[in-house]
């Protein structure tokens, strides 16, 4: 991954309607989990809302107030339920 930027990973649902597993996405700045959902919301519209996603950060289940920064690996998924 080159200059500033974050490793991005899709699963299930999310990876079907992206039409992606993963991508390397530019992030010149930190910015909150809620942010980051904001611009990738407005990349992909059909995971709307993007509210509902759950995230997590170099492996770590995060709030969306939790910092995104450049270098980070950002999973992003469907809460899972169960029972």
């Amino acid at each position: 991954m080159n200059g500033a930027a974050i490793k991005v990973l899709y699963f299930a649902q999310v990876a079907e309607l992206t039409g992606t597993r993963q991508e390397s996405w530019p992030l010149p700045h930190s910015v909150s989990g809620a942010d980051w959902l904001c611009q990738l919301e407005a990349r992909y519209p059909q995971l709307a809302p993007v509210s509902r996603l759950r995230l997590a950060v170099n492996q770590r289940h995060v709030a969306h107030q939790a910092s995104i920064q450049a270098g980070d690996e950002v999973a992003v998924f469907e809460p899972v339920t169960g029972g």
